[in-house]
């Protein structure tokens, strides 16, 4: 199998060649190319790779390339991982909000709909381009936003894209062990998601048949076992009757949250894009360039979500350890390729559903069909198959129909070239909710971006 990634020279990239290697994924591909337009980047990520300890399994030949035609003919899956601006651009996602009293945050709220607007355009160039060098192949997205993202290929792709995210699957294992049950990988049996990239929520955990969700919210010690305890503390578990994602803290806690990054010496795009800056250089020529990577790696993940956390307080070992999305990315693939089925929580269209029900079921009651989801997922060399949830309660649902039109939108704005659809996701955003707001992000994101303004006035079919 020939796996192509699009953003070869990302710094997560080793940790795909790494699950590659050795242990269930050992042996799955014989050809990874990096695609990357840096090519010091793809150097640099190159050196890291050659310098791994060896693995004992079989490894695949590894090519690196910044032609994206020679990178895609041939292939049979795409991983993409893009960030167009690079880490400076997520300065700019995370300041311009903050600038204005608001969240500065990644993938959530302003900054999440700038950096849309910025990786959507990129990424519908290459589902072009995978239609005219490599139309059979699968497209396993994780360029953030990963849902919107997704949503916005699926005119092109079809189900032939499917969005990844570990931090739902993350939830569900740690909620599992500290239960005592825990799952056996790439099953989810009587797990109960639904909801958004970044927005979901666990409402079951019913592995052998009971229930044992409501045992874990009552259980203060099972609690403070796992991050998403320590996040939202029980009071607030209790009262939702369920388990969110990490990233409801920002929705839940948003002054909190927006007052924290702003005591931080530097924003976590700041934070990351020096230490970057520094290491790339260094690594396409260091002697140990994989110590350094592994070194700055685990730097990073101490550093997600600080701004959550109280003081002193360490992330779980197992966090740190790295094994999150490029582990989802490669079961998706092996599932697809015909390796056995699996069950992952993707993001996918909202309907059809499960095995026997009528086509006009969806996954999640209550959002459009062809909206894209974060469900659990059947996935099998015919695609990824959304399974019926339960319908949210209206607190969930309300939020997350909210958040849908802000991605449609955000969408609308691309595809169509329409300022004012850009204007209104930013608006209708519910942690910005100000016309006047709106026009002020867009104003201030088009400044730091002076592509955004080549959008207005042009279609998809124009790019």
């Amino acid at each position: 199998m020939r796996l192509m990634i699009a953003g070869g020279g990302g710094f997560r990239v080793p940790l795909v060649y790494r699950a590659l290697c050795a242990g269930p994924f050992a042996g799955l591909v014989d050809e990874l190319v990096l695609y990357d337009v840096d090519a010091e980047r793809l150097a640099a990520i190159e050196a890291v790779i050659g310098d791994m300890p060896p693995a004992g399994g079989s490894t695949p030949v590894v090519v690196v390339s910044t032609d994206l035609r020679e990178a895609l003919t041939g292939a049979d899956m795409v991983f993409a991982a893009i960030r167009p601006g690079g880490t400076a651009g997520r300065i700019a996602d995370e300041r311009v909000a903050l600038d204005l009293g608001l969240l500065g945050q990644e993938t959530t709220g302003a900054g999440g709909i700038s950096y849309a607007l910025r990786s959507i355009p990129r990424m519908l160039e290459l589902a072009q381009a995978m239609r005219r060098h490599c139309p059979g192949a699968w497209l396993i997205n994780f360029t953030n936003p990963a849902g919107m993202v997704t949503e916005a290929l699926e005119p092109l792709l079809g189900r032939k894209v499917i969005g990844i995210c570990d931090s739902a699957g993350g939830l569900v294992q740690r909620a599992a062990r500290a239960v005592g049950a825990p799952l056996t990988e790439g099953t989810l049996d009587g797990v109960g998601y639904f909801g958004l990239n970044h927005l979901g929520w666990l409402y079951r955990l019913a592995p052998g048949g009971q229930d044992l969700l409501p045992g874990l919210l009552s259980d203060h010690a099972a609690l403070e076992s796992m991050e998403e305890g320590r996040l939202f503390g029980q009071h607030t578990l209790l009262q939702l009757g369920c388990l969110p994602n990490e990233y409801l803290y920002y929705y839940y806690q948003t002054a909190h949250a927006t007052d924290a990054i702003r005591r931080q010496q530097e924003t976590r795009g700041a934070s990351i894009h020096h230490q970057q800056s520094a290491l790339y250089p260094a690594l396409a020529k260091a002697p140990h360039a994989f110590e350094l990577w592994d070194s700055a790696r685990r730097s990073r993940e101490e550093g997600y979500l600080a701004e959550a956390r109280t003081q002193g307080e360490q992330r779980d070992e197992s966090d740190l350890a790295g094994g999150g999305y490029e582990r989802v990315a490669l079961s998706v693939m092996r599932a697809l390729s015909g390796g056995g089925s699996a069950q992952l929580i993707l993001n996918v269209p909202n309907s059809p559903v499960s095995l026997a029900g009528p086509a006009a079921e969806v996954a999640v009651p209550g959002l459009p069909a062809d909206a894209v989801v974060e469900v659990p997922c059947e996935v099998t060399p015919d695609g990824a198959l959304p399974l019926a949830q339960a319908r949210p309660g209206g607190q969930f649902l309300t939020l997350m129909q909210h958040v849908k039109e802000v991605e449609r939108l955000t969408i609308r704005a691309v595809v169509h070239g329409e300022r004012s659809a850009a204007v209104g996701a930013f608006a209708a955003h519910p942690l910005i909710g100000s016309a006047e707001l709106g026009e002020q992000l867009l104003t201030g994101y088009e400044a730091a971006f002076p592509d955004l303004g080549q959008l207005w006035g042009t279609t998809a079919s124009d790019t």
